[in-house]
């Protein structure tokens, strides 16, 4: 198995320095020989090399800097002046792969694992002094010649760039294989939740898109035991909508917090500047009936805001109890379940609002946003057009996508079997990982684990070498997290590669 890391132990540093001999030593004739067999490039303490392993065997590397000047400096000048308009720039240098493994998979493996690190660094643009001998390899990155060759004998080489764009137009961006994801959305389509896509467009306003349109609000209608409202937008607009009908209440309510997610419908109620309290726990930690209870008693809450499946802690808050409650005191609960609709069976028959989308859990591509209700919603002038429910009770009052309604009701034909299929995925993940650092695994999608020391390495490894986990939103990375998702298509099959991959790391980590 081939995959990719940060060089960062002495025995790293002691391979590349053999395969740096070998390459420009022994096979191009840049530096003098010596009898140790080993070349120390001279801005080896300035590098970062990205490397290839075969198990635990160095074969490939590329070595990148941003430290002034860089070697091509030093050739023809300071190089912005052949390129004024370039960005920030690094200098890629010290490309080889050993004889033996010259295969195109450790190329393509490291062409890939450096350009993300590149776009992680926020580089521009890449400059490197390519030899004449591999013009049409580094041609397959993207890179193109910016200046006079320089050098002479079997050491010429040739100044070449390349930018993001010329990279992700190469030959390199092309071929490479693709990556195996783990986020909790977006979804990874194919069969029949992708062909809709390529289907001829058909008006919103057409007999065609009606029939699909009423069918797929009747399979959400069964599904949730709640009456939905398309939008056409992400999980953030359906929550808009919703509270959007909390300022036409005038009364005082009540958000729950206890992760991300509920921050930002705090956030977002304070952009509609409603009047509320906030009940807030530690990440992660569940809400107590008792305590909710008293907090609706002590602001005479006519409202409460919600999130049902709370990701960002990988948990599910108990929002029928919390029904209760408020049809006790005569409240109306509002409830995000963007995340969890399509992951578990729920009836939001006792809940006043609630939402949900086309992605996440239920599996095909986002971009249709719901809004489920009881009631009839009549419009309002005071709110903005496309987030007024009330326009949307009757009729679809704005343009929502074909391809894309049919996509998503061809997705939900998909359950009940579906919930089974993620439960039986989850208790697969469970197995796999029953030695990793678990802060939670309840959530019937997705599992949270902790970054410690075993696994920061580890994570930057797997990304490299492209296994894709969820680790880079700044609410995870600000509390040392990272989480796996079940939802994409190809999870049994990838969940797989990646524990296979997580064994060789652990035995080549160990030694």
């Amino acid at each position: 198995m081939y995959w990719c890391k940060i060089a960062q132990t002495e025995a790293e540093f002691n391979a590349i320095a053999r395969l740096n001999y070998e390459t420009f030593v022994e096979e191009i004739p840049q530096h003098e020989k010596n009898g140790e067999g080993l070349r120390i490039d001279s801005f080896h303490e300035q590098n970062t090399y990205v490397i290839v392993l075969s198990g635990t065997e160095l074969v490939g590397m590329i070595a990148l800097r941003a430290k002034r000047p860089f070697s091509l400096d030093l050739k023809i000048g300071e190089v912005e002046k052949h390129l004024p308009d370039s960005g920030k720039l690094c200098e890629i240098r010290l490309l080889a792969v050993r004889k033996a493994h010259r295969n195109g998979r450790v190329f393509f493996l490291l062409a890939r694992a450096l350009s993300d690190f590149c776009c992680e660094e926020g580089y521009d643009a890449a400059v490197i002094s390519g030899t004449t001998r591999e013009l049409k390899l580094y041609g397959q990155l993207g890179f193109r010649p910016f200046a006079e060759p320089v050098g002479k004998g079997d050491a010429v080489f040739v100044p070449m760039v390349t930018t993001r764009k010329q990279y992700g137009q190469s030959v390199a961006a092309r071929l490479q294989t693709k990556k195996k994801t783990f986020f909790p959305g977006p979804v990874q389509l194919s069969g029949k939740l992708a062909a809709p896509f390529g289907e001829e467009a058909i008006s919103h306003r057409s007999a065609t898109f009606q029939a699909v349109f009423d069918e797929a609000k009747e399979r959400l209608r069964i599904m949730a035991s709640a009456s939905p409202h398309f939008l056409f937008g992400s999980g953030t607009l359906a929550n808009e909508a919703m509270i959007a009908q909390l300022a036409n209440l005038n009364t005082k309510g009540l958000v729950l917090v206890n992760g991300e997610f509920g921050r930002r419908l705090k956030e977002q109620a304070n952009r509609w500047k409603l009047d509320f309290d906030v009940l807030e726990e530690a990440w992660g930690e569940p809400f107590s009936a008792r305590t909710i209870e008293t907090a609706m008693q002590k602001s005479s809450a006519g409202w409460v805001l919600m999130v049902h499946g709370e990701t960002s802690t990988g948990m599910l808050n108990d929002f029928e109890t919390i029904a209760e409650l408020c049809k006790k005191r005569g409240a109306r609960l509002c409830v995000d379940c963007v995340s969890s609709f399509g992951a578990v069976p729920f009836s939001l028959q006792n809940v006043w609002l609630a939402t949900a989308v086309s992605g996440k859990a239920v599996g095909t591509m986002s971009g249709v946003a719901i809004v489920f209700a009881h009631h009839h919603i009549s419009p309002n002038e005071s709110l903005p057009a496309y987030l007024d429910l009330g326009l949307y009770a009757k009729e679809i009052p704005f343009t929502l996508s074909y391809g894309l309604l049919k996509s998503f009701n061809q997705a939900l034909q998909a359950y009940p079997n579906r919930y089974l299929l993620l439960q039986r995925r989850l208790d697969l993940l469970k197995r796999e990982t029953k030695d990793w650092p678990l802060l939670s695994g309840d959530f019937p999608t997705i599992m949270t684990f902790r970054t410690d020391e075993r696994f920061s390495g580890f994570l930057q490894a797997a990304q490299l070498s492209g296994y894709e986990m969820h680790a880079k939103s700044g609410y995870l990375k600000e509390r040392g997290l990272f989480q796996i998702s079940c939802i994409q298509p190809q999870f049994e099959e990838d969940l797989e590669s990646l524990m296979k991959f997580h064994g060789v790391y652990k035995t080549y980590a160990t030694t």
